[in-house]
């Protein structure tokens, strides 16, 4: 049997908590006051803490619970309302970086899970004029 990388995260009970210390990472550091506040127009931390762990479990390898619940995956239809800044998306990065190493996830899957990690994170950038803020600019590479 093929291993998923949430087997790689240590299965549903590591990946609960990864989330719930990512959360709470956010909550504390500096990097998370901006997507708190982001959280906190929406349906607040502990919906989207377990949100995450739905998601995130599909996203893993295992059980779809969020497709199961929403009827899809789609993290950019998830995000299309949510006026996401490269810093926010930076910032995600850096809890998710902290809650990672935190709970001693390392090696070449986990490197490849950051990577992923990254390239979804800049693709939910949008600056949402209509939350005041700049309509972002094309950039040159879809690489991201």
């Amino acid at each position: 049997m093929k291993q998923t990388m949430l087997d790689e995260v240590g299965g549903e009970e590591s990946l609960n908590k990864l989330v719930n210390d990512f959360y709470d990472l956010m909550e504390t550091m500096p990097e998370g006051a901006e997507i708190k506040k982001l959280h906190a127009r929406g349906h607040g931390l502990d919906h989207v803490r377990l949100e995450q762990f739905n998601f995130l479990s599909g996203f893993l390898g295992g059980r779809r619970y969020y497709e199961e619940k929403f009827g899809h995956m789609n993290v950019k239809q998830m995000h299309a309302h949510v006026p996401i800044s490269e810093q926010d998306a930076e910032d995600w990065l850096t809890c998710m970086d902290a809650a990672l190493d935190k709970n001693d996830l390392r090696g070449p899957e986990i490197d490849k899970l950051r990577a992923i990690f990254r390239r979804i994170a800049l693709l939910l950038v949008n600056d949402l004029p209509a939350w005041g803020m700049p309509a972002r600019m094309a950039q040159g590479s879809s690489s991201t």
